[in-house]
């Protein structure tokens, strides 16, 4: 984001969290890939601000027909950027809100240990029966990972074996119970969990996975929203999102 914005949303953000006078309610809609975060974060940020967050988990394209169907969500924490500029397109974002607060990674990964998964070229195995990814049509990580499977060249072969999440987290799931033997998912759920086998994806292999986060027209003067954004800038926050597997962007932005 441009430095102008990023200055009005940190300066708007660290008044919102040094008082709690004004303690307020937030429904924050979230790409699933982000709940491991957002679960670790946001006790931390109730108890310095008093403000209270409600949480919802879904995949981004989801999230986004939602809240064109009037879901009364405060902010929109989308897998990618092309959800929110559409929704700042349509109108329903306070203008200027929007920020890259992250930078996804993915993952290959298994439960089991002591597999070969470098290099991606055990996708190739027949004996890999199905191989779980997010929807490419909802969730961003379903699209990187289809964009993995195409550079590498195995994305035909693959195809009939593929079991589709409706996002990541149901991904996650069809791994970690057994219905697929291995699946392409975030790395913040690999590190949240840190059992198994896991690939990280070279950056190389599939377009950059910007996270933007936007504040939407249902937050009105909600002070709770600018306080989360500049709460992610804090010092123990962007360690904690490191620790989780995610790059993190420059302070002032460059989308």
């Amino acid at each position: 984001m441009r430095g102008g914005i990023w200055l009005f949303v940190l300066l708007t953000g660290m008044g919102a969290l040094m008082s709690t006078a004004r303690a307020e309610q937030l429904t924050v809609a979230v790409a699933s890939n982000f709940a491991p975060v957002m679960k670790a974060i946001v006790p931390s940020f109730e108890q310095q601000t008093g403000h209270q967050v409600k949480l919802i988990f879904a995949s981004s394209g989801k999230i986004y027909a939602q809240i064109r169907h009037g879901a009364p969500y405060d902010m929109f924490f989308s897998a990618d950027q092309k959800t929110p500029q559409a929704l700042e397109r349509d109108g329903e974002t306070l203008s200027g809100s929007r920020l890259t607060y992250a930078i996804g990674r993915l993952a290959l990964w298994s439960p089991k240990t002591g597999l070969a998964l470098n290099d991606g070229q055990i996708l190739a195995d027949d004996q890999i029966k199905k191989l779980a990814i997010a929807n490419p049509r909802l969730a961003p990580y379903g699209l990187a990972a289809q964009e993995v499977l195409q550079a590498l060249g195995l994305w035909d072969k693959v195809a009939p074996r593929l079991v589709r999440g409706e996002n990541i987290a149901q991904t996650y799931h069809f791994v970690s119970s057994s219905n697929a033997d291995l699946g392409f998912v975030a790395l913040s759920q690999v590190r949240q969990n840190g059992a198994g086998t896991c690939w990280i994806i070279p950056d190389s292999l599939y377009s950059p996975l910007r996270q933007d986060a936007v504040i939407l027209k249902h937050a009105g003067q909600n002070p709770a929203a600018p306080a989360l954004l500049a709460y992610l800038q804090q010092p123990d926050v962007r360690r904690t999102l490191k620790a989780f597997g995610y790059r993190l962007p420059e302070t002032k932005g460059d989308s």
